[in-house]
């Protein structure tokens, strides 16, 4: 099961107890769905708790019998659909008259007048989401969004969004293959709009995920410094061998060094994984990381002029 199944799964687990977060909600899923006029009223969910919500709300709410089919959708992932639709135009004049529309209007727009109270604001939300909503697998992204078939209805929908003190939102809206998209992007704001819908087992998960993701970066971050260090600290060991190996060559050999240097060059040659400060704590006399570095330079530079 998707993210967003789950999703829906969940805010289909209890139901509003009062009448009229239960009208609200009814109102989101109908009036998002495939149709909302008097030539049809019927909205189409691949959720199996969502379709039976939408149906046992509507039969509740408006007083009419409302039918169920299920279509395949894709058939190569066998995946199903739910149709939720109220046949009869007597029964739909019903259904659009119970939330104060006629079907006649030329532009589909939200009534709020069938938010009565604060409290239905959610409700509300959480009929739109299970009607044409989905999340993103937070895994992948941080994406939530309404596929809305009229541009009026999409403003109106951000508009309503944008006015929830509770959220501090400002979705965005864009046009993708004929639909209007209304999209709201980043962990935080897509957790506190599931927590609000209530979705609050989602909202963990996803928070969860985030966490886990910046726990996985911060320790690539430090591996990858660690592997640069790592890469940096043998490859100036090699130079520096290749540098004393060319001093033992010559005629001096290692004799031609001032004492100072002497024993580190040789710890050096020994040791060629040991980083500064280790070789400087393995001196007779200990040195600083500094003190090792300026000594190791000057054997470089000795060698240069042979």
């Amino acid at each position: 099961m998707s993210f967003a199944s789950e999703t829906k799964t969940e805010l289909c687990q209890a139901m509003p107890r009062k009448s009229c977060c239960r009208k609200a909600e009814c109102y989101g899923m109908l009036l998002f769905g495939r149709s909302f006029s008097q030539n049809a009223v019927s909205l189409t969910i691949e959720n199996t708790a969502a379709a039976h919500r939408a149906a046992q709300l509507t039969a509740e709410t408006a007083g009419v019998v409302v039918d169920i089919s299920t279509s395949l959708l894709r058939r190569k992932e066998r995946k199903s659909a739910f149709t939720v639709a109220v046949s009869g135009g007597g029964q739909r004049e019903e259904v659009l008259s119970c939330f104060g529309h006629t079907g006649k209007e030329i532009h589909l727009r939200i009534n709020r007048a069938n938010m009565e109270n604060d409290c239905c604001a959610c409700a509300f939300l959480r009929g739109v989401f299970l009607s044409c909503g989905t999340v993103s697998d937070p895994s992948k992204d941080y994406h939530l969004e309404f596929v809305v078939p009229f541009m009026n209805l999409a403003r109106d929908l951000c508009a309503f969004i944008s006015e929830i003190y509770e959220l501090d939102l400002q979705p965005g809206l864009l046009n993708r293959k004929g639909s209007y998209v209304v999209y709201i992007k980043g962990s935080e704001h897509v957790a506190d709009f599931l927590t609000f819908m209530g979705a609050g087992k989602a909202a963990m998960s996803l928070m969860q995920v985030k966490m886990l993701k910046e726990v996985r970066n911060n320790v690539n971050r430090k591996t990858n410094f660690e592997t640069a260090n790592i890469d940096k600290t043998a490859s100036a060991a090699a130079e520096q061998i290749v540098a004393i190996e060319k001093i033992i060559r010559s005629a001096g050999g290692l004799s031609a060094l001032p004492e100072e240097l002497r024993e580190l060059a040789v710890l050096r040659c020994r040791y060629p994984e040991m980083s500064l400060r280790e070789l400087g704590a393995t001196l007779s006399e200990p040195l600083s990381r500094s003190g090792v570095n300026h000594r190791l330079q000057r054997i470089m530079e000795f060698a240069r002029v042979l």
